[in-house]
């Protein structure tokens, strides 16, 4: 298995979303938190985004292509900050992660909330669904 932890927690699950989005990690770091056959899903998806994202390659494939870069290009990332509540089932948690910085794009200050809740299996992700706001996302990052 390699260097694949399979005891994650759901708060070291969501310390890792934290750091992706503060750029401290590489979505390649967050593709490896889910399972093979784990899904990504944008429950608010716009129609430059998939409704879903199936398969830990293919989620790796998707953020190559579409974040990084990019992104950075267009906002300034100045703190992220990310709670974690568990639920009554083990295996789910919710995350909500706020980012603030500057978008170049509207050349003002941004806070940008998304909430995911999150499925594991095993300490892996099998289930992602982010409730993010893709019109906020659109403005920022002027697409």
């Amino acid at each position: 298995m390699g260097a694949r932890q399979m005891t994650r927690t759901p708060e070291e699950i969501v310390e890792h979303v934290r750091g992706m989005v503060a750029g401290e990690e590489t979505h390649g770091q967050f593709a490896d938190l889910f399972a093979e056959d784990g899904v990504m899903a944008y429950r608010f998806a716009t129609a430059f985004q998939p409704e879903e994202i199936k398969g830990r390659e293919e989620i790796r494939a998707y953020f190559g292509k579409v974040r990084g870069a990019a992104v950075r290009d267009k906002i300034e990332v100045r703190s992220v900050e990310a709670q974690c509540w568990r639920t009554n089932d083990p295996d789910v948690a919710v995350a909500e992660i706020t980012h603030r910085g500057w978008s170049k794009v509207k050349q003002d200050y941004y806070t940008f909330t998304a909430v995911a809740i999150i499925h594991l299996r095993d300490g892996e992700i099998v289930r992602y669904d982010d409730y993010m706001n893709p019109l906020l996302l659109t403005e920022l990052l002027g697409v």
